[in-house]
């Protein structure tokens, strides 16, 4: 059952997104980035309200994500990202981007707050930043 509404072409969209940010991290690595996609448009919450569906959130700006800016983003999803976006969409959870709204790859060590947040772990090149469920309630499920 999908926890954000998402045609075919929202799909392969999360997907390019996917495989454009973390592809050199493996399925799983794309897989925590669709997370955090998907908890962007369930947030309603910090930097992301009024955000609603996948489209808004990988064209966000500014807080949008960096791939959109190159041409690589911009090359059609494969059937295997589009099957990892709808494992997303569906509601599959990637610990550390279980509750993640923001990931970056950073020279070196993850820092311990990114915009504010707490980091919730690495996963390979990736650090992922989690807000409170007292500051976004919607991410935990929380209505």
């Amino acid at each position: 059952m999908a926890v954000i509404q998402a045609n075919a072409e929202h799909l392969k969209l999360l997907a390019r997104l996917m495989r454009a940010e973390a592809e050199e991290d493996g399925a799983l690595g794309m897989l925590m980035v669709g997370n955090v996609g998907v908890n962007r448009v369930r947030a309603d919450c910090l930097d992301f309200e009024g955000i609603r569906t996948i489209p808004q959130m990988v064209f966000q700006s500014p807080g949008g994500f960096e791939a959109v800016r190159y041409g690589y983003f911009y090359q059609r999803a494969r059937e295997s990202e589009i099957r990892l976006a709808r494992r997303c969409v569906n509601g599959e959870r990637f610990y550390p981007a279980t509750f993640a709204l923001w990931f970056y790859r950073p020279v070196g060590g993850c820092p311990a707050r990114f915009f504010g947040q707490w980091n919730s772990g690495r996963y390979k090149s990736h650090c992922f930043y989690a807000p409170t469920v007292s500051d976004c309630p919607r991410v935990y499920g929380v209505y």
